[in-house]
């Protein structure tokens, strides 16, 4: 999993993404009938509080990743990692007009081609 976050931020050209701020974690058992993955931040207060700096976690639902082939797999970790803005501060991207089907296809297809 971690392997594929980093090659997906290279070669996706997603320079803004600091890989090694980004933690990778599998679950089992979540009672969700539909998510595959979810992406979490570490907000700006907890940031100053700890003295640190942004970090993101991509959590993947076992049981349904791993299921998946390997190009879902790979479109599903492009979808996490639209979440992460560009000024990798903490925030989170909303889906509505960042995290899009169409946005993911048009990077996995750029993916592809190389």
């Amino acid at each position: 999993m971690d392997e594929m976050v980093r090659e997906v931020i290279k070669k996706a050209g997603m320079s803004y993404i600091d890989p090694d701020r980004v933690l990778c974690f599998r679950s089992r058992g979540s009672r969700s009938k539909r998510v595959i993955a979810r992406c979490y931040s570490l907000p700006k207060i907890w940031q100053m509080g700890l003295n640190t700096s942004a970090h993101y976690i991509i959590e993947v639902i076992a049981e349904r990743f791993d299921r998946l082939p390997h190009e879902e797999k790979v479109k599903v970790v492009i979808h996490e990692l639209l979440h992460i803005p560009k000024a990798f501060g903490g925030g989170l991207r909303p889906h509505r007009g960042y995290v899009t089907n169409r946005a993911v296809n048009e990077i996995f297809s750029r993916l592809k081609s190389q």
